[in-house]
């Protein structure tokens, strides 16, 4: 079995791949000052809970936008579940083609999500994720990763819009019955939803008439919000980047067998050599 794990800003998300079947994800919180033990402790009781023995996890695989976590919890990943992670970063093989001015400053979730995508529905694609932040991938029609936009997440412009008011309360994200909002509640509710909504759609709408036509495919846990209200989203898909990782954990350990291999083939070429050499 593999596990992947995304350490988000605000959530960490894990999925077990039982060959190419998800069969359990869950969802903890973002915490910067745990220690490796209560890392290691929460996903050795998420496995419990599924059902899974430790030992049945042969791999994992974490992509992550919280570097100060890392440390503690990579020891927690070793200490508790006893496989040394693979991370997202420089070395892993992606199969993706990243054509931006920095390619190492994009985060590994994005990556992880263009992965997912491409493998699972091909090109030209705009990948829109709805997280913390909401963030907008596109990937042109040779599969190239060529550009993003970069936008407040609806929860977060939420959060911002009740913590900076003394009056305006808590609600929940949904859209409204109507949007002539008759009581506070209903007017932020109104006010928070057609104004995501809208800024997504001419988002994407700027997106096709600089690139031209394109599959939308969204993510992430705030996308069931939209996508329901829409008709600019082809798919939403909350698993994306799990297949993504999925999909980066194999092609890195293709990579780095048949590297192997060929190391293997190399040295035996130099001992016949070397043989040779002495019969001679």
């Amino acid at each position: 079995m593999l596990l992947c794990i995304d350490v988000g800003n605000t959530n960490i998300t894990i999925g077990v791949f039982d060959g190419d079947d998800l069969i359990c994800n869950y969802r903890m919180n973002t915490k910067v000052r745990r220690t490796s033990d209560e890392y290691g402790y929460v996903l050795h009781n998420f496995l419990t809970n599924a059902k899974i023995d430790t030992d049945q996890i042969e791999g994992v695989i974490v992509s992550s936008v919280v570097p100060k976590i890392m440390h503690s919890f990579r020891n927690g990943i070793v200490k508790f579940i006893g496989v040394e992670p693979l991370v997202m970063g420089p070395g892993v093989k992606t199969g993706v083609s990243v054509q931006l001015e920095n390619p190492r400053s994009v985060g590994a979730d994005r990556i992880a999500d263009v992965v997912g995508a491409i493998k699972e529905y091909g090109y030209p694609l705009l990948i829109v994720d709805f997280g913390t932040a909401t963030t907008y991938d596109y990937v042109d029609e040779n599969g190239v990763f060529k550009a993003g936009a970069i936008g407040v997440g609806i929860e977060s412009g939420a959060n911002a819009l009740w913590g900076q008011t003394a009056q305006l309360p808590e609600v929940e994200i949904r859209k409204p019955r109507s949007v002539m909002g008759k009581n506070t509640q209903t007017a932020m509710q109104a006010g928070i939803f057609y104004q995501f909504l809208g800024g997504f759609e001419k988002t994407v709408e700027a997106f096709r008439s600089e690139c031209g036509d394109f599959k939308v495919i969204a993510t992430g846990g705030l996308g069931r919000v939209i996508c329901q209200h829409t008709d600019d989203i082809d798919v939403y898909d909350p698993n994306l980047i799990f297949k993504g990782l999925k999909t980066v954990y194999e092609r890195t350990r293709e990579y780095e067998a048949s590297r192997k291999n060929r190391g293997d083939s190399e040295h035996r070429e130099d001992e016949r050599e070397a043989c040779s050499a002495l019969n001679v």
